[in-house]
């Protein structure tokens, strides 16, 4: 374990923003972490993971705490369930392939989210009618202060819509060290109606009695026809949350857009898609020097090479007024902004 100075961060977030650390260490166990944690001459520790759900507008000053424990244990397994515990720098879309190749279900449908295991509890990441609430039973973590392991149930993580304790009350306060997961071996409860997943099936003639392996194809080849791989244009995924609103305000704005979708959250409470008001707000496609809208999916912001992380950051409020002005609706950034 070795503290380097002045590195470039280019390499370590999926915007690609090139940002430099004034110090930077990476630890590979839970040894070495709360060793770091120790470190009087560093007060203040910026922890990273894979880098996927943050915005650097700035060099950082902390000291960068660079995740990279790796591990997978299957703690107990009968013929319903199996449960395993994950290290939080395991790649997210890598365990979701390993999942898939020992016919464990659960997850299929969260495949190709980029990041890393141990921050898929704190945005809740989602995608296709799965949360991956719905599969954690404990979240493992390391006071940032005192080093000391918490083991939080699924309850005292307090899920929501790409959210958590995590995001809100025991912000900076805990490390996500491990995570551990209940995943079925057989009679897989699927998902498949949501989105394009069926209509995908249908095309790659699996729709009947589908495996897990045929929905985690299908969804890879979906998100991969609408959403850039980070490695060719820098992108942290949805950028913005998909607003809920009141029963009273959606029949409102559907009055002036009737072809609006929509997705019916309770009897009080409607989703509407953010791609879609940003869409329709016109800014699908557009470029400001290298920050730009994806030109296939508006809720994907993008660099496309030399960007800022300020610049993307101006992109998106100039984006949040615009849908404001116009459909009286405040976006939400999913994206950590530093």
């Amino acid at each position: 374990m070795k503290i380097q100075q002045n590195i470039s961060l280019k390499n370590f977030n999926t915007f690609g923003i090139d940002v430099k650390a004034k110090n930077y260490v990476s630890v590979q166990n839970l040894e070495e972490l709360k060793e770091v944690l120790r470190l009087s001459d560093f007060s203040e520790k910026f922890i990273l993971s894979g880098g996927s759900n943050m915005l650097l507008t700035k060099d950082v000053e902390q000291l960068v705490v660079h995740l990279n424990c790796k591990g997978k244990e299957i703690i107990s397994k009968n013929d319903e369930v199996v449960f395993v515990k994950v290290a939080a720098g395991e790649n997210w879309h890598d365990f979701v392939l390993w999942c898939i190749e020992n016919d464990f279900g659960g997850i299929e449908n969260l495949s190709l989210i980029p990041g890393n295991v141990g921050t898929c509890p704190i945005q809740n990441i989602g995608a296709y009618g799965v949360e991956v609430k719905d599969v954690i039973t404990e979240v493992e973590a390391m006071h940032s202060k005192t080093g000391e392991i918490r083991v939080f149930t699924n309850e005292e993580c307090t899920f929501g819509y790409r959210n958590s304790i995590f995001k809100n009350e025991l912000k900076n306060q805990f490390i996500i060290t491990n995570v551990i997961f209940r995943l079925s071996t057989k009679n897989h409860q699927t998902k498949i109606s949501y989105g394009a997943i069926q209509q995908k099936l249908e095309k790659n003639k699996t729709s009947e009695n589908p495996t897990i392996k045929n929905i985690s194809d299908a969804v890879i080849a979906i998100r991969q026809s609408k959403l850039p791989d980070p490695k060719e244009i820098g992108n942290s995924g949805s950028f913005f949350k998909n607003p809920v609103v009141s029963r009273e305000q959606f029949l409102k704005i559907q009055k002036d857009f009737p072809t609006m979708p929509f997705y019916e959250v309770s009897e009080t409470e409607t989703k509407i898609p953010a791609g879609w008001l940003i869409e329709t707000a016109e800014y699908k496609g557009k470029r400001f020097g290298d920050a730009g809208v994806h030109t296939k999916q508006a809720l994907v912001l993008v660099n496309y090479g030399n960007a800022t992380g300020k610049e993307i950051f101006e992109l998106a409020q100039k984006i949040q007024k615009i849908v404001l002005e116009k459909f009286s609706i405040s976006l939400e950034m999913e994206v950590n902004i530093y």
